[in-house]
């Protein structure tokens, strides 16, 4: 088992269309990285700067919890999780 990774839609043209890819890793940081070997340019429109942090208008959840709240990019993953990345939409 692994990890889960649901994508948005405007962010699956770095999944090759997949509405979810899998990965593995002990934190949010490695699983990104992971992923990011298998879809790249995924990484960078989720995380900015060094240090590394999650960039202000992406908004992720490990099984339902804002990551902001329980570690960012130190949040630690297991197999069986589910990550969930939702960019901030914006309009008028």
């Amino acid at each position: 088992m692994a990890i889960e990774l649901r994508v948005p839609t405007i962010l699956r043209t770095y999944t090759k269309g997949e509405k979810a890819v899998s990965g593995d890793g002990a934190t949010l940081a490695e699983f990104i990285d992971d992923v990011e070997g298998a879809n790249p340019g995924l990484k960078e429109r989720i995380v900015e700067g060094e240090p590394q942090e999650l960039r202000r208008f992406v908004n992720v959840y490990v099984n339902d919890e804002d990551v902001r709240f329980t570690g960012g990019l130190k949040t630690e993953v297991k197999d069986g999780d589910v990550v969930v990345v939702l960019p901030a939409v914006a309009g008028g």
